[in-house]
This record gives structure tokens, sequence and C-alpha cells, in this order.
């Protein structure tokens, strides 16, 4: 894969930062308050509007266990929500750019191909790294979004949560979830990319995996932040056409 695919994988994460100046519906997250706790607050279903969120949870909850059918409805819905259509078809025309697996050919048809392929990779990774994987050894495929600290903190703590997973006991240990899921992943992916079956390309293909999940456990983590500062900017000129109402509606009453 080219650079070009490189970079672009760090921009489709934040593709729907100007879709995020409308307000995404909200669902609450699953259950980890105990009696006598607080309600977690709602968690957006998309960060910047397009990165599905459904399996973020707040580090500072008592911590519950998940089912592992609640381990694969997380993975269902962040591999069949509308955004990871629209993804595998942005990666599908870089690739066809490129003329990936050379054998799928141009045209309709190896496009076709190309967005089978795209969508497939990220299916499989979410359905094994969130769901199969998880349920099976007992780990906890959330992220705990820290939300307090410096900025420098909260990023390092975000980036190495694919290297650090919770066992469903609570304890942390090495996140066999999300490296174990992105092999599957990547040796299911032989089966359709003739052209990319070598160690150098499969061990690519689990690397950006991974490395895709890391920036986007660094949107969770701060999206609720950006969220507030975009809602602050967007105050003051809410303001105004409020107050331009108002005054436009005395005028009225005054000139009848």
């Amino acid at each position: 894969m080219s650079k070009y695919s490189r970079l672009a994988l760090i921009s489709f994460l934040f593709c729907g930062l100007a879709a995020a100046q409308s307000q995404d519906s909200t669902i609450a997250p699953l259950d980890n308050s105990v009696a006598g706790q607080p309600v977690p607050a709602p968690i957006d279903k998309h960060i910047f509007g397009v990165l599905p969120n459904y399996r973020t949870t707040e580090n500072s909850y008592p911590y519950q266990p998940l089912t592992a059918r609640q381990k694969l409805t997380i993975a269902a819905k962040d591999s069949f929500d509308w955004p990871a259509y629209v993804t595998a078809a942005g990666f599908a025309g870089l690739y066809q750019l490129e003329n990936s697996n050379p054998s799928f050919r141009q045209g309709v048809s190896g496009y076709a191909k190309r967005f089978a392929t795209a969508y497939g990779d990220q299916m499989l990774g979410n359905m094994f790294q969130e769901g199969i994987v998880p349920a099976i050894i007992h780990q906890d495929p959330r992220y705990f979004r820290l939300g307090e600290g410096t900025v420098r903190h909260r990023l390092f703590y975000a980036l190495e949560q694919v290297m650090v997973a919770r066992m469903d006991s609570g304890k942390k240990t090495f996140n066999f979830s999300e490296w174990g899921g992105a092999a599957a992943m990547t040796a299911i992916s032989n089966a359709y990319y003739p052209n990319s079956r070598d160690w150098d390309d499969n061990l690519q293909k689990m690397v950006i995996a991974v490395a895709t999940d890391a920036f986007s456990n660094v949107g969770k983590e701060f999206w609720p932040d950006i969220k507030r500062r975009l809602h602050r900017h967007r105050e003051p000129g809410e303001a105004f056409s409020n107050r331009r109402m108002i005054l436009k509606s005395s005028f009225d009453s005054n000139t009848r």
C-alpha cells in the first residue's frame, strides 16, 4: 500500500468534522452503572458525524463486564452502520486510482471488487476484534475514555489502548483481541486479495488495521471536548440570530 493510502487512513478518521456542525443523535452507553451511582451521560453514535462510537464508555464509571452477546452486538453495529459503507467506497476509489491488486482490473467491475474487499476488511476486523475474539478469551473490547488530565497524557493513553485491555474480571492485560482479531482478518483477507498474499503485505495490513484503531481511540477520547468547543463557537451566532428575530418581531408588532 502506498504512502497515499496510509495518509488516507488518517484522513478518513476525520473526514466528518464538517458534518459535526449538526447535532448528532445520541444513545445511552451499555450499562456501566450500579445502584446508587449516577446514570452515565448519553454517548454520541458517531464521532465527527462519521466514526461509529458504539464501544466507548467512561473510565470513571464502576466497571461491569459485558456478556458475549453484548460484545457481538457492538461488533455488528460498528460493522453494519452506514459510515462503514461510505469509508469502504472512499478506500475503493483510492485503490482504483493506485491500481492496487491489478487482477481486479479497472472500470466498474474493478471498483466493485475493491469496494467489496475494502468493506470486507472493515467488517471482518470489527467482528473479530470487537466481538468474536473478546467473547472467546473473555476480554473487554470497549474503549474506556479517560476524559481528564493533560492533552499529552490523554493522547498517549488513547494510543496505548491498542496494547492494553481489560479482562472480564477487570484485570488489565495485553490487548489480545486487538492484535488477534487483526491477524484473523488479515489471514482471511488472503482469500480475496490475489496480489497481496506475501508476508510483508500481510504484516502491513495487520499493522494498518491496529493503527487505524489507535487513531480512532484518539477521536473517541477528545470528541466530547471538540464538540463542546464547536457548540460554544456556534452560540454567539445563534444568540445574534435570536436577537434579530426578536427585534424583527417587535418591529412588525409596532408597525401594525
